[in-house]
């Protein structure tokens, strides 16, 4: 099968293009006809910064496609099912084999693309926003990169629970399609102060909520946070380190919340939460922002232009 492979951690360039064997599905597993892939934020900095356990590693974590055979011990999905996927490595390929309890079916009506980016831009952000960060209707909460695949869903879904959304981006462009998404008021971070924004929208109280996929901006998601408010911060899309104060956050009594969903997506709730948002999405009442399209065999541009081309939502790729 085809495969986007590399031999070392680096840049988007140290992607290459390689026929590699076709995986065989273990007992609980199933073999997934690859239909569309979608770049996730880990992938970037798996490739980025880790050494592969091996030569020829396919990264990836999230994928789309068509059930072709089952292990058999499988019991859940059958051929000619089509799923959606998160699993820990070998998205980046033509064909995947993966534990049948880390795949959800696909509504009908729903698109490959757009159900491979689904489970953990819109399974994160629902769990920042309700899970950790139990966000109530009449709140308001600061969505820092808005444009990006977790931001794009928790603006619809904190919209869609009663509540004000901040959503900090750069460009009139984006700015404005997250207004179309539901964004109450937005920010231009290269033009505006984040604080000085949340503060006028709020009647200078701050935001009860801010949901941080960032990394290197927590020291302003602190300063954006009123008293008691609460900060969850999952991922670093920025890359980098970050090490805010925390005697403010402490003297504020305020709570901050770690998100890491790798190993939550098979519990139940988890599980039933992407479930249903797969529905929304194929009857229209959420969407899935995808940026852009590009064959398996330019991964490495595909790569680059998720890092450096400031996407809105997701970069996907076809086999």
């Amino acid at each position: 099968m085809k495969a986007a492979v590399y031999d070392d951690f680096g840049p988007p360039a140290v992607l290459r293009s390689a026929e590699i064997a076709d995986p065989a599905p273990g007992p609980d597993e199933v073999l997934i006809d690859v239909a569309a892939i979608s770049i996730e934020g880990g992938d970037l900095i798996r490739r980025r910064t880790t050494t592969p356990p091996r030569r020829g590693y396919v990264v990836g974590y999230a994928s789309a496609g068509t059930v072709v055979a089952v292990g058999s011990a499988a019991t859940r999905r059958a051929v000619g099912d089509r799923v959606t996927v998160f699993a820990d490595e070998g998205s980046h390929a033509a064909l995947r084999a993966v534990p049948e309890a880390q795949t959800w079916r696909i509504p009908d009506g729903l698109d490959f693309a757009r159900a491979s980016a689904l489970p953990i831009s819109f399974g994160t952000a629902h769990h920042c926003l309700f899970a950790r960060g139990a966000l109530k209707a009449g709140e308001t909460v600061l969505v820092q990169a808005g444009a990006g695949g977790v931001g794009t869903a928790a603006i619809q879904l904190a919209r869609r629970a009663g509540a004000t959304v901040v959503a900090v981006a750069s460009g009139a462009e984006r700015l404005a399609k997250l207004t179309a998404l539901g964004a109450d008021h937005v920010v231009d971070r290269r033009s505006e102060d984040v604080v000085a924004a949340v503060a006028a929208a709020t009647g200078g109280k701050g935001a009860d909520l801010v949901v941080d996929p960032v990394g290197a901006t927590l020291q302003t998601s602190l300063r954006a946070l009123r008293p008691e408010g609460r900060l969850v911060f999952v991922g670093n899309a920025g890359g980098g380190t970050s090490n805010p104060d925390l005697w403010p956050a402490m003297a504020a009594n305020q709570s901050l919340l770690g998100v890491f969903m790798g190993p939550l997506f098979t519990r139940p709730e988890v599980a039933a939460t992407v479930d249903r948002m797969l529905a929304d999405v194929a009857d229209g009442v959420l969407d899935v922002a995808i940026d852009r399209e590009f064959a398996l065999e330019a991964a490495a541009e595909a790569h680059d232009h998720a890092e450096r081309g400031r996407p809105f939502g997701r970069v996907v790729m076809r086999p």
